[in-house]
């Protein structure tokens, strides 16, 4: 008998499931790569919004334990997955930079925001207003991170390469079973895919389209992360990654070249020079109206859990929300009241 099944191996689910493993905990995980957000997602380990110059939601708490995790993990695995990488904000106007500089004068996010105005010094970027830095920014290799971690499960033998039919779960009060499969707990970290769970399909799950750019551009020639009205993050070699866009329209998880035409005349306005598009990706985030993640016990089947909705902000959530449903679980720790599912009992019926 298993202590649990997982379904999705998404940034939710390795994060989970790593816990689980560190525990001695006996589990199976069901992934059929439905969900890609994970996947090409734009890898950036970010404390503040750049829109607004506000701290993301959580970020003191959520950071060190995201890098204390994704090291262990590089270990674990025997590969670099995490880099420290600055941001480079770019700034439209005067105004915008005195915008920046009252920020990081503010407690919470002096740490975080440089005061050092960043000169332009790369000739193809187009920024007249210079920059200001982001400290304690990260990229996490999400390609390398989930592919290693799936072949190091299926090595395991702990690993199911298929998808999960909802009807075929039987539940009692002592376990749950799924075919040959008997377990204490199923916890479902589906994505996206949360739509199609008709145990947890009542949860206010929206759904943000994003799609990126890869492109090529031998003159860059640039390290850090850039902000403009988009993201431009180095994968070495020469190529970048753009994007991404926010849509609303989650019909399907396809590129689009509508959304490739937007993304590349906001990236003309910050480059000087020619580059190529060598790929295009997209995928849908599992976001949620009060923008915080999905956590908790199903309010009728007490066996069933569900982690989820952590929008764009997947990197630094995973660890810590993973670590926060199993000490719920296992020892009936208190869920962080802003994610726990039970802020939307009132919609259950």
């Amino acid at each position: 008998m298993l202590d649990y099944i997982v379904v999705g191996l998404g940034l939710a689910g390795t994060a989970f499931c790593e816990t689980l493993r560190k525990q001695n905990k006996r589990f199976a995980v069901f992934n059929d790569s439905s969900q890609n957000a994970s996947l090409v997602a734009g890898g950036l380990s970010n404390p503040v919004i750049l829109k607004r110059f506000t701290m993301a939601w959580n970020a003191n708490t959520l950071i060190p334990v995201a890098n204390t995790f994704y090291h262990g993990l590089e270990r674990t695995l025997g590969k670099k997955l995490l880099t420290d990488l600055p941001v480079y904000r770019r700034f439209v106007s005067v105004a915008e930079q005195n915008m920046w500089f009252e920020a990081a004068d503010k407690k919470d996010l002096k740490k975080y925001l440089s005061q050092k105005l960043v000169r332009n010094s790369n000739k193809v970027l187009i920024a007249p207003h210079d920059f200001g830095e982001v400290m304690y920014a990260g990229l996490l290799d999400t390609q390398r991170t989930l592919k290693s971690y799936t072949a190091f499960l299926k090595e395991q033998g702990i690993l199911v390469s298929d998808g999960f039919d909802h009807a075929k779960l039987e539940q009692s009060s002592t376990h749950v079973t799924y075919g040959a499969l008997t377990a204490n707990y199923i916890v479902f970290a589906e994505g996206f895919g949360l739509l199609k769970n008709p145990f947890f399909n009542y949860l206010p799950m929206q759904g943000s389209k994003g799609e990126y750019l890869i492109i090529k551009c031998a003159a860059l020639k640039e390290n850090n992360a850039i902000k403009s009205s988009v993201f431009v993050i180095p994968l070495g070699n020469d190529l970048y990654k753009v994007g991404a866009n926010y849509d609303r329209d989650t019909s399907s998880n396809l590129p689009t070249e509508a959304t490739k035409r937007e993304l590349m005349k906001k990236l003309n306005e910050l480059l000087a020079c020619p580059y190529e598009v060598v790929g295009h990706q997209a995928g849908i985030r599992p976001t949620v109206k009060d923008r915080k993640p999905l956590v908790g016990k199903h309010p009728e089947h007490h066996r069933l859990f569900v982690l989820n909705g952590y929008g764009s902000h997947g990197i630094m959530i995973a660890p810590w929300a993973a670590a926060q449903l199993f000490a719920s679980i296992e020892n009936c720790t208190a869920l962080h009241p802003e994610v726990d599912i039970k802020r939307y009992a009132g919609d259950y019926k």
